[in-house]
């Protein structure tokens, strides 16, 4: 019977916690589209629920001659997409190589990776901003997609590479012993079972250029090729700005992609991401 009481007693307050972070988690959320559908303009009278819920501030970030809040989403896509597709190629290789061969400064290397992940991009914002003005990639997305995808190979490459010291290493000498060169491996048996791993790497490096603001503002001038955070901030930063609930709606529609390549991918993100931390 005590048994049986201390399995109750734990389950009841196992749901008790995780009651708990749920509601943490989505109060806010709840709370950022209540707001988005306010018609009014000032937070303090938001709601979670508005009494007289509208679209007029959806209505109006879709209206061109309102704002350019589309063409920021466009260039946050365009950005992100881009990012997200050379992080997953630079990332994949640099892993498969530090995990199957065996090099002088293989180590030295890991160990360089493992210091620079530990290091945030905007700790470096000076040295960024001085390389991109010499080679001309100020108020360019090129410049900035760049910094993005290399921000990402570290910690995705000891991600990625986790994984792949999973995958045996027989697999590549039985295809070896079948005349199959290293990018056949790479391409043909590698890569297919490192699929829960890439959708990983892909959807953190997705996520990463949508939530940035710093390395945003500091390498984009013109208003026509902001993102979607710095044109957001823009929007509720001018002289006696208000637009604190179009901020909201605004907000609201980033979630939109994130959640559609996270459905995509659930099903090989759990497994990428725990076999990825068990084998470094």
């Amino acid at each position: 019977m005590s048994n049986k009481k201390s399995r109750l007693i734990r389950l009841t307050i196992s749901y008790i916690i995780i009651l708990a972070m749920v509601f943490i988690i989505i109060y806010p959320l709840l709370w950022v589209v209540g707001s988005s559908l306010n018609p009014g303009q000032s937070l303090s009278g938001s709601k979670m629920f508005p009494n007289n819920p509208s679209l007029v501030h959806y209505k109006y970030l879709f209206n061109l001659e309102n704002s350019n809040y589309l063409l920021w989403y466009w260039n946050s896509m365009k950005i992100s997409v881009i990012t997200m597709v050379l992080s997953v190629i630079s990332v994949s290789f640099t892993a498969y190589a530090f995990s199957r061969y065996r090099f002088i400064g293989r180590k030295n290397g890991l160990l360089t990776f493992l210091i620079l992940q530990m290091i945030p991009n905007f700790a470096a914002l000076i040295a960024i901003y001085v390389l991109a003005n010499r080679t001309g990639l100020i108020d360019t997305h090129i410049g900035l997609i760049l910094v993005y995808v290399g921000g990402s190979i570290p910690m995705n490459t000891w991600l990625m590479k986790g994984y792949l010291d999973t995958i045996p290493k027989e697999l590549d000498e039985s295809a070896k012993m079948d005349g199959a060169g290293h990018f056949r491996i790479f391409f043909q048996i590698v890569m297919p079972l490192a699929k829960p791993i890439i959708a990983v790497v892909a959807l953190f490096s997705f996520i990463a250029p949508l939530g940035d603001f710093i390395l945003a503002r500091i390498l984009l001038r013109d208003e026509e090729k902001f993102t979607l955070a710095v044109g957001l901030y823009e929007l509720v930063a001018k002289q006696f700005g208000n637009e604190f609930t179009k901020f909201a709606a605004g907000s609201v529609l980033i979630a939109i992609p994130i959640a559609i390549l996270f459905l995509m991918f659930q099903k090989y993100f759990v497994s990428g991401l725990t076999a990825g931390g068990t084998k470094g």
